[in-house]
């Protein structure tokens, strides 16, 4: 970590950090996992040699897993927002997620199978619901509000009235 990030997203793994960092760089564009750091003695929740730390990005946000232990779980208080363009790609990583051990949540949340939260949100949703249009915006949020992945057909109909 010669010239490390300004500021990087540090995210709690119970000794599997670094098989979340390679499947989130399988998953989403401008991802890659960086270097792999080994215990250089034991700590509470590992031993000398264990995987300590991943260096890695998730579409461009420098990372660091850190194989803390079982004591801290993540929560929806953070996710990664992932604006789609379509459909296809809305479904892509939904799948992705959920697929892999993940399970669905409402509004366009999921949960990988480490716990920790996205969402999956078309940038036609975005749209929708921020039109200055206050009623059309209103019966786009209440379509999503009844929807687990996002329906973009739907969300565009609703906001059409």
């Amino acid at each position: 970590m010669a010239n490390p990030a300004k500021n990087t997203v540090c995210l709690w793994f119970d000794g599997d950090a670094e098989d979340a960092a390679r499947f989130y760089a399988a998953t989403f564009p401008d991802s890659s996992v960086g270097a792999v750091h080994r215990a250089p003695g034991d700590y509470p929740a590992g031993q000398q040699g264990n995987v300590l730390t991943v260096e890695f990005t998730v579409m461009g946000i420098p990372c660091i897993g850190l194989n803390g232990g079982p004591m801290f779980k993540h929560s929806e208080a953070f996710s990664f927002q992932v604006a789609t363009q379509d459909q296809a790609e809305t479904d892509r990583y939904w799948n992705a997620i959920v697929g892999n051990g993940g399970q669905e949540s409402d509004c366009g949340w999921c949960k990988d199978r480490w716990g920790l939260s996205w969402q999956i949100t078309p940038v036609a949703l975005i749209k929708a619901f921020t039109d200055p249009d206050r009623v059309a915006a209103k019966r786009a949020f209440d379509a999503m509000m009844t929807m687990r992945k996002i329906d973009i057909a739907t969300i565009e109909a609703a906001h059409r009235g």
